[in-house]
C-alpha cells in the first residue's frame, strides 16, 4: 500500500546540509509518495516574523485567516508550569500561518505536536494552503506528494520559530512533531524507512518524528533511535506498552554507537482522556455503585502509575551508564488532554498531571482553561497510593487494562487513518476543481 512516502527525491531543506542526500536504494511502496518533494522547500519556508491583527475573542489566536493577535507578552501560568514545576507546556495544533504560534510562544508554549487529524482539519478548512497546492498540482504532483509537501513546509516553518527554545535548553525542549503515515502502523520496516526519510527531508534539528506505539512499531522505535533520530512515540494507552516503549528507547541509545547521546531525545506520548471515555462506558455498563463511583478516575490514576514507572526505569546502573554519554530521559508527554465529558473539570487532564521532566500538550480548550484558572503545583505523584487503589479496584471489577489499551490503540490508529484518507480525498476534489477551472 502507498503510505508516507512520496518523500524520496525530496531534497534537504538547507543548502549547507552536511548530511548525505543519497536515498535508500529500496524504499517501501508506502514511502514512495514523498519522492517528488524537492529543494524548493527551502526557499518557500522563509518566515516573516511579524504579528498580525485579528478581532477573534480568545486568549490565543490560532489558525486564523489573519494570524496572531500580536499583543504584548504577559507572564502566564504556562511560564510558571515550566519555571516552578519543570513541566513543558506544548500546543497540540498546527496550521497556517505558522506565525499564529508567536503569541503562544510569548505566553509560555514551548513546543508543538501535530497528527493526521490536525492536518486534516487545517488543510481542509483553510484557504491558506491553496496557492501552494495549486502550484503543486499544476506542476504534475500526485495528491499524496502534494500532501507531504504541504506538511513538510508547515513543520519546517514551525521548527524555525521554536529553535531559540531548543538552543536555550540544549535540545531538551522546543520541538515540533510530525507523524509518519498512519498507513504504516503495522509495518515495522516501512516505519523505519519513512521516519529516516521524513527526518532527512524536514532537516530541522528540533523536529520529532512521531511513531505509534503499536506492537509492530516498537522495534521501529529502537532502530530509529539507534540511527540518531529523535522520536515522539505516540498512541500509548497502557502501562505495559509504555514499558516496552521505554525499553525500545534505551535499547536504541545503547545500539547507536554514539559517544555523545545529548542530541538524541524522545518523548513518550501517554494518552489520557480517551481512557476515561472508554472506561466510563464500561463502568456504566457494570452499573454498581462502586463502578459508577470510579468514573472519571481511571485515566489520571493510570498516568500517575506511568510516572512511577518512569522514575524507576530512568534510574539505576543501566541508565547511569547512558547518562555518562549525555543521554537525556525520555520524558512522559501527556496527550489527549481535552475533556470530553462536560460534567468534568475542564483542567482534569492537566492539573493532576504536573511534575518535573514531563510535557503536557494541550489543544485550545485545555490550554485556555489552564491559563485562565489552572493551579501550578506538583501533583503527579501526590497520591500514588490512591492511584494504585483505583487501578486495582478497576481490575477487581473485571476490567483488563491491557485489553482496554489495545482497543484504544486500534481506535486511535483507525481514527488517524480515516483523517488521512479523508484529507487525501478532499485534496483530490480540490485538484479536480483546479483542473476543471483551467480548461
Amino acid at each position: 500500500m502507498a503510505s508516507i512516502s512520496n518523500l524520496a527525491n525530496l531534497a534537504p531543506a538547507t543548502a549547507t546540509n552536511s548530511r548525505s542526500s543519497s536515498t535508500s536504494s529500496v524504499l517501501p511502496r508506502s514511502f514512495l509518495n514523498l519522492r517528488s518533494l524537492n529543494a524548493k522547500l527551502s526557499s518557500s519556508s522563509h518566515l516573516s516574523l511579524r504579528h498580525h491583527q485579528t478581532s477573534r475573542p480568545s486568549l490565543f489566536v490560532g489558525c486564523s485567516a489573519s494570524g496572531g493577535n500580536g499583543s504584548a507578552a504577559k507572564r502566564t501560568t504556562l511560564h510558571d508550569l515550566y519555571d516552578k514545576e519543570g513541566q513543558s507546556p506544548w500546543y497540540d495544533n498546527l496550521c497556517r500561518p505558522v506565525t499564529d504560534l508567536l503569541p503562544f510562544i510569548a505566553r509560555g508554549v514551548r513546543g508543538v505536536t501535530s497528527n493526521p487529524a490536525i492536518f486534516q482539519k487545517a488543510i481542509s478548512t483553510s484557504n491558506a494552503y491553496n496557492d501552494q497546492f495549486r502550484t503543486l498540482v499544476e506542476s504534475g504532483k500526485d495528491i499524496e506528494s502534494a500532501y507531504w509537501e504541504l506538511v513538510v513546509k508547515d513543520i519546517q516553518d514551525a521548527c524555525k520559530l521554536f529553535e531559540p527554545i531548543y538552543d536555550q535548553t540544549e535540545a531538551e525542549d522546543g520541538y515540533v512533531s510530525v507523524e509518519v503515515s498512519p498507513r504504516l502502523a503495522d509495518d515495522t520496516n516501512g516505519t523505519v524507512e519513512a521516519a529516516k526519510y521524513l527526518h532527512k527531508v524536514v532537516d530541522r534539528r528540533n523536529v520529532y518524528i512521531k511513531i505509534p506505539a503499536t506492537a509492530p512499531c516498537i522495534p521501529s522505535i529502537r532502530d530509529v533511535i539507534a540511527s540518531g533520530i529523535s522520536v515522539n512515540v505516540t498512541l500509548i494507552f497502557s502501562i505495559a506498552r509504555y514499558e516496552a516503549v521505554i525499553d525500545a528507547y534505551l535499547d536504541g541509545l545503547e545500539a547507536s554507537g554514539l559517544d555523545d547521546l545529548s542530541r538524541v531525545t524522545s518523548v513518550a506520548s501517554f494518552f489520557v482522556s480517551r481512557v476515561d471515555t472508554l472506561m466510563d462506558k464500561m463502568l456504566e455498563k457494570i452499573g454498581t455503585p462502586e463502578a459508577l463511583d470510579l468514573r472519571g478516575k481511571a485515566a489520571v490514576a493510570q498516568a500517575a502509575l506511568a510516572y512511577k514507572l518512569y522514575q524507576k526505569k530512568f534510574s539505576g546502573p543501566r541508565w547511569e551508564a547512558l547518562v555518562k554519554k549525555g543521554a537525556k530521559k525520555q520524558r512522559l508527554l501527556w496527550a489527549s488532554t481535552s475533556v470530553k465529558n462536560p460534567a468534568y473539570s475542564d483542567t482534569l487532564y492537566v492539573a493532576p498531571l504536573i511534575g518535573p521532566d514531563t510535557v503536557s500538550t494541550m489543544p485550545d480548550q485545555a490550554l485556555e482553561a489552564f491559563i485562565d484558572h489552572g493551579t501550578v503545583k506538583r501533583t503527579i505523584d501526590a497520591n500514588v497510593s490512591e492511584a494504585e487503589g483505583i487501578y486495582s479496584a478497576l481490575e477487581k471489577l473485571g476490567i483488563d487494562w491491557n485489553k482496554v489499551g489495545e482497543q484504544l490503540e486500534e481506535e486511535g490508529v483507525d481514527s488517524f487513518k480515516k483523517s488521512f484518507e479523508s484529507l487525501l480525498g478532499t485534496l483530490q476534489d480540490k485538484a479536480n476543481t483546479l483542473k476543471l477551472a483551467s480548461h
